[in-house]
């Protein structure tokens, strides 16, 4: 996401870069990481907390849920507070930025970080997906659900889910993990029937994967 003055520019890639999974097939995920902090030593769960960190501050989260792009600004990733600036409307219906602290009620507290994985990767709903392993795109297969329930736009998950495995998780434990917990409740969005399913085809956003280097656009393609 960008800043304010580029986020109208924001909104329109973001709903351009929606992917409805019906449309495409991806490989499942290359290594099966741990949806709890059990399986891993203190050390690397530290430098995994120090990656996501880092993806998060460079990515610009902070810019809608919360602080910028200053982990230590008030208010950083706890959601919605300035209605100017963190709140979107989308052709009728309005959206809202969440808290992304790892408090349990009205955070990331209650979701497992391949939940939250799920969610970047494939757009799906952490509060409505359960904590599976994905292997298909197809709904209704490879434990992907049969209607799918996607995040609000304008979160840009369409272009988070070309990140590695390693990268997304570590972003989720950061968000698990590397932060303190806020409560604070931000209204949920608003949204249409299917849950943006209209706004996620390959016609909107290109298949997942991408085309191999190089296509028809690149130095080297035909």
């Amino acid at each position: 996401m960008t800043r304010r003055s580029t986020q109208l520019l924001a909104f329109g890639t973001s709903v351009v870069a929606i992917l409805f999974a019906a449309a495409y097939s991806a490989p499942a995920p290359s290594k099966v990481v741990p949806s709890s902090t059990s399986g891993r030593s203190a050390a690397a769960l530290q430098a995994q907390v120090a990656l996501g960190r880092q993806m998060v501050v460079s990515h610009a989260c902070g810019e809608c849920h919360g602080g910028g792009d200053n982990p230590a600004a008030p208010f950083w990733l706890d959601g919605m507070r300035d209605t100017i600036l963190q709140q979107f409307r989308i052709g009728p219906f309005v959206t809202r930025a969440k808290n992304l602290t790892p408090d349990i009620a009205t955070g990331t507290g209650s979701f497992t970080e391949r939940q939250i994985f799920n969610a970047l990767r494939y757009g799906l709903r952490p509060e409505e997906t359960p904590d599976v392993e994905i292997t298909s795109t197809t709904p209704g297969q490879g434990n992907y659900p049969l209607h799918p329930h996607y995040l609000a736009v304008p979160m840009p998950w369409p272009s988070w889910r070309n990140m590695s495995n390693d990268e997304l998780y570590a972003i989720a434990a950061y968000l698990k993990n590397g932060l303190k917990p806020v409560s604070h409740k931000v209204q949920d969005s608003d949204g249409p029937p299917d849950f943006w399913a209209g706004e996620y085809t390959v016609a909107k956003i290109g298949p997942y994967p991408v085309p191999p280097f190089p296509t028809a656009n690149e130095k080297g393609g035909r």
